[in-house]
């Protein structure tokens, strides 16, 4: 296969590369402050279809929207963020939220059923937005900071995974903490996931080392052991997905080339 962004490769660092939920359409986005979109095609070009340029606003993170209507962006130094519409084909600045003090928004989530955006905010704070206002619902706050965010499939929790390694779980109607749990030998956590059949859970670390847990597990106990350690990172475990069937977990570094592994 060509490279997806054959047509028109970034001047910078690229931070996400997403495929549309069910338009053949993949999204490239980055550090030269841009959003660009490509037609997939098999084994042809890829062609451009189009690139948004957002001015002096490098992008930390860029999104489809559930419903794959929305990009959401936001920036490496900023507290406000982007909204691309791509039915109107207008680009809506979101300056602040109301409610949300925040000097960096950067990490965010969405609800699988996309009703709701998560906003992670510095100090341990999170912020619940509704999706189809992007009006602040709810604050809740883990102790310590917070590094990454999961819904799970079903959209009625969110795991918060806080920077010192442990892993909060809240109830997403009532907004209260229903468990905590301590991951097994983490110095600093880094990034989580939960798989499509709400199974598993896995948490990934600063040493590279990703345990996975069974959701039962991670609901009931303190201390629960990890069903497996996955030790093949050497760098800062910084990306874990599951694929949709729940039959593969892709674990990955972005601090050194080619750190992906398969498991």
């Amino acid at each position: 296969c060509l490279p997806a962004n054959q047509e028109r490769f970034a001047n910078g660092k690229l931070v996400t590369v997403q495929f549309h939920p069910s338009a053949q359409v993949v999204m490239t986005a980055g550090h030269d402050r841009s959003v660009s979109l490509f037609q997939v095609k098999n084994f042809s070009l890829n062609p451009k279809i189009q690139s948004i340029y957002l001015e002096s606003f490098p992008i930390y993170k860029a999104h489809f929207s559930v419903d794959g209507e929305q990009v959401i962006a936001t920036g490496t130094h900023h507290s406000m963020f982007f909204v691309y519409d791509m039915m109107a084909g207008s680009i809506i600045p979101i300056l602040k939220v109301r409610g949300v003090e925040e000097k960096f928004l950067r990490n965010f989530e969405f609800s699988p059923d996309g009703s709701f955006m998560l906003l992670i905010g510095t100090s341990g704070y999170l912020h619940l937005l509704s999706m189809k206002t992007k009006e602040l619902i709810s604050t809740m706050k883990v102790n310590g900071r917070c590094t990454a965010s999961a819904f799970t499939p079903d959209s009625s929790k969110i795991y918060s995974y806080s920077k010192e390694g442990e892993v909060f779980i809240w109830d997403v109607r009532s907004r209260k903490c229903l468990h905590k749990f301590e991951d097994e030998g983490c110095l600093e956590g880094k990034c989580i996931a939960v798989s499509k059949n709400n199974q598993y859970v896995a948490c990934g670390s600063s040493s590279g080392v990703v345990n996975l847990y069974t959701t039962d597990a991670c609901l009931k106990e303190n201390h629960p052991k990890p069903v497996k350690a996955i030790m093949n990172l050497v760098t800062s475990a910084t990306c874990v997905t599951f694929n949709p069937t729940t039959e593969i977990l892709a674990v990955a570094s972005r601090d050194t080339d080619e750190a992906v592994k398969l498991v």
